[in-house]
C-alpha cells in the first residue's frame, strides 16, 4: 500500500526527477507521482511507466508499459543528497534527486 503523499519518505521526489548514473556515465530518469504511479526513461531513453509502492525501507517499482514486468524492482529509499544503489541489471548506480522535471 502506498503511503499518504504528505507522510511519504518519497515526498522530496514528487514533482522532481530522480537521476540514476551508471558506471559508464549514462543516466536514467524517473518521475514518481504522489498517486503511486511513475514514468521513466532508461539510460537508452526508452520510456516506461508503472506503479510504485513502499515496502519497509524500500521503494518498489512495477513496470506496466511498454510491457508488463513479471516482477517488482525494489531499491532503498533516499538516504541523503546522493546515495548508492543497484540497477535492475545489478550494476552499481549513484542516485540523486534533481529539482524540477528534466526532459532528457
Amino acid at each position: 500500500m502506498t503511503a499518504a503523499p504528505s507522510a511519504s519518505p518519497l515526498r522530496p521526489a514528487f514533482g522532481n526527477t530522480v537521476v540514476s548514473t551508471y558506471p559508464d556515465g549514462r543516466t536514467a530518469l524517473l518521475w514518481l507521482k504522489a498517486d503511486g504511479s511513475y514514468a521513466a526513461k532508461g539510460r537508452r531513453r526508452t520510456p516506461s511507466s508503472g506503479t510504485w509502492t513502499l515496502k519497509a525501507d524500500k521503494v518498489c517499482l512495477k513496470q506496466l508499459k511498454p510491457i508488463r514486468a513479471p516482477f517488482s524492482y525494489c531499491t532503498p529509499l533516499p538516504t541523503g543528497e546522493t546515495w548508492k544503489a543497484k540497477a535492475v541489471t545489478g550494476e552499481p548506480i549513484t542516485v540523486r534527486i534533481v529539482g524540477g522535471i528534466l526532459s532528457d
